[in-house]
């Protein structure tokens, strides 16, 4: 015979599993967001419901987690230079989002007969909002609309703001609001975020440089920052989800989209922390007491409606402020309507402290309940028409998806070569192609093959573990150049993503007899990279323009991946043009997305870039030159120093990009005696 609630923690798992499972199925067949199901299943299976199980200090604790993990995820997403540049929008919204709902409460409480404290307190909890249905914004791809950027920053306003009145008012009714009481939380909470945002990412500079390849440690180390500073905010007398937010903004950076890391980090909370968080958000409804209480219904009715209308209102008018689209105004109401976190806190101390009674705290549960509801099914249906406005926009050949090609000869920088080309591939539906070339004769073939497919067995791990699909590409070529060159041909390849050990074979080439022979024979885009030191702890991105680059066919494509490049990583870009007018490259520049912190120079020679710019370079920057190859327009001299320069300079992680040519390259004329091929390494004048 099973006791009911269940307390054998491994039928509750089993069932809590098979909830996980069947909810979002069943959902799915009625079009309705697997979130509302697994929310539902709580108020069905819970205490109030069949009693199956309890919501006991366990369901509790993974519950919170979830939030935790909702909270950060967010703040791991978040575009930072969006974040930065709307940042005016997010305070705007959360004020709005916050005060409206907040001065609707005020109203039907005090007409009801609440008393101040109680009424303020309620009030608060309108404007409060948790991001419960951000997971379906990121799971279709528009995380980064700015929509949803002014959403997720609102709602750390609108929490903070929530949660400073509950401390008031619980600070009044205790006799605890006085001076020392102000000037402890304004202190507490100065240093709390000041701490937080300096000292983590010095924390994460340093542990990704010496442990970047350590798969579980990494995901540990992510894990110990999240709730070491969530517990961090308790202590500075905030709540857990605010440390939660501050700890993914200070992780941003450190942590790249497409990468094994945060492939992990999403696929723990979406398989079990947040769904635990939506079962037990659901079992807090109790039916019974709202049939045995009709004041409940009128009090639930009540706030439901005008926590819906504020933040509907809140959504609209920034909207039209700022000329977003109403299917973006409405996906704002729908991030920003879910209640969870915030309320239910301030919700339990208002009860706690008398000043709620049962029938407040049911009102409430509903009001989460189908908020809850309502949130999800908005943000699916409307984001959703987003995502397919954005795919049917007229096609630019110039963002065809990319089919990168990653050849791979040594095993110690498949991790870093396979990052970047995991940020150069974007969002891009074709696999990625690792490619090994073995250079066996008859006698030796097969052993060779061999040799090469096991240089590509960690390759297909790593790129497991970031869910990035692959297809692995074996070549026997005597010459390793012309087995490349024949798999871009075979498989279409449209852009080259290549190592290099800094090491020239001869000083007549520019890197060596391959990428040489690579340059000449082809007329896709490829990207040479020396990478000193891991990508995601870059800092400053410094581009380098030649004269005459932005004539170049490529020259837009390849702007738009290293502007790609610099969002992903967190990074400033500094673009440098040489001998050349800077303004109409600034204005290129500002017009290419995705928006990063920019700023563009010019400089009156070579000379300058060695002397004065090479000094200026530091340990974390990344150096990227937009090159050209021999023979085309742009084409310098200088331009086949510079990796032999960069790769004996600090900080020794530079990148060099071919842009796509249409057509073959003519190099005549830039072979012989009238173009001087290379100069004296101490003078580098025009």
């Amino acid at each position: 015979m099973i006791d009911h609630p269940i307390t054998d923690p491994v039928l509750i798992f089993a069932i809590a599993m098979v909830v996980f499972f069947v909810a979002p199925l069943l959902m799915s067949r009625l079009r309705i967001p697997g979130i509302i199901g697994l929310i539902l299943a709580g108020v069905v299976i819970g205490p109030n419901g069949f009693a199956l199980l309890d919501r006991d200090p366990t369901i509790v604790l993974l519950g919170t987690v979830g939030l935790l993990y909702i909270i950060f995820i967010a703040g791991l997403e978040i575009d930072l230079e969006g974040f930065k540049k709307y940042r005016n929008r997010s305070v705007l919204f959360g004020t709005l989002s916050f005060t409206i709902p907040f001065l609707f409460g005020l109203v039907f409480t005090f007409i009801l007969g609440f008393s101040t404290p109680a009424a303020i307190l309620l009030a608060s909890i309108l404007g409060s909002h948790t991001l419960l249905a951000y997971p379906i914004a990121s799971r279709l791809g528009i995380s980064k609309d700015r929509g949803v950027t002014t959403a997720v920053g609102g709602t750390i306003m609108t929490d903070t703001l929530a949660l400073l009145v509950l401390a008031i008012v619980a600070g009044s009714i205790q006799g605890e609001l006085n001076s020392t009481f102000w000037f402890t939380i304004a202190v507490s909470l100065v240093l709390y975020v000041a701490i937080t945002l300096i000292l983590i990412p010095i924390l994460a500079k340093s542990f990704f440089r010496t442990m970047s390849s350590e798969g579980a440690l990494e995901f540990i180390f992510v894990m110990s920052i999240l709730f070491v500073t969530a517990y961090g905010a308790t202590l500075a007398g905030l709540e857990p989800i605010i440390g939660a937010f501050l700890a993914g903004l200070a992780l941003n950076r450190f942590i790249l989209e497409h990468s094994p890391l945060m492939n992990r980090i999403k696929f723990v909370g979406n398989a079990l922390f947040i769904p635990f968080f939506l079962l037990s958000v659901g079992m807090l409804m109790d039916i019974r007491v709202l049939l045995g209480d009709p004041s409940a219904w009128l009090l639930a009715a009540l706030v439901v409606i005008f926590v819906q209308l504020g933040k509907f209102l809140a959504a609209f008018i920034s909207g039209k402020l700022y000329n977003y689209s109403m299917d973006q105004i409405k996906l704002m109401f729908g991030l920003s309507v879910p209640q969870a976190a915030a309320t239910l806190a301030a919700t339990l101390v208002g009860f706690d402290l008398g000043l709620f009674d049962s029938a407040v705290v049911n009102a409430v549960i509903v009001m989460i309940l189908v908020t809850c509801m309502v949130g999800p099914y908005v943000v699916e249906k409307y984001a959703r028409k987003l995502a397919l406005e954005e795919e049917l926009k007229p096609f630019d050949p110039s963002e065809a998806p990319e089919r990168v090609m990653v050849p791979i000869a040594n095993p110690k920088t498949v991790e870093s070569l396979l990052d970047l080309a995991f940020i150069v591939r974007g969002q891009s539906s074709e696999p990625l192609y690792p490619l090994t070339v073995a250079q066996g004769t008859n006698g030796d073939a097969e052993s060779e093959v061999a040799k090469a497919e096991k240089v590509l067995a960690h390759a297909v791990t790593y790129a497991a573990g970031a869910s990035v699909p692959i297809q692995m590409l074996t070549r026997l070529d005597p010459n390793i150049a012309s087995g490349i060159i024949r798999a871009i041909e075979e498989t279409r390849i449209t852009t080259l993503v290549i190592g290099w050990n800094g090491k020239r074979s001869t000083p007549q080439l520019i890197f060596g007899g391959i990428l040489d022979q690579l340059l000449e024979r082809t007329e896709e885009m490829v990207l040479v990279s020396k990478l000193g030191h891991p990508l995601n702890t870059t800092k400053r991105i410094v581009l380098v323009l030649p004269s005459g680059v932005d004539h170049k066919t490529g020259y837009y494509r390849s702007l738009r991946t290293v502007k790609r490049l610099a969002n992903q990583v967190g990074a400033t870009l500094v673009c440098v043009v040489v001998k050349d007018d800077a303004r109409p490259y600034e204005k290129t520049i500002k017009e290419i997305k995705p928006d990063v912190s920019t700023t563009v120079v010019g400089i009156s020679s070579w000379n300058e870039w060695h002397k004065q710019w090479m000094l200026t370079l530091r340990a974390d920057d990344l150096v990227v030159v937009l090159s050209a190859r021999r023979g085309t327009l742009a084409w310098h001299p200088q331009l086949e120093q510079l990796p032999n320069v960069l790769a004996k300079a600090n900080p020794e992680s530079f990148i060099m990009i071919y842009p796509p040519e249409t057509e073959k390259t003519d190099s005549r004329g830039s072979r012989g005696t009238d173009v001087p091929r290379m100069m004296s390494s101490r003078s580098y004048e025009d």
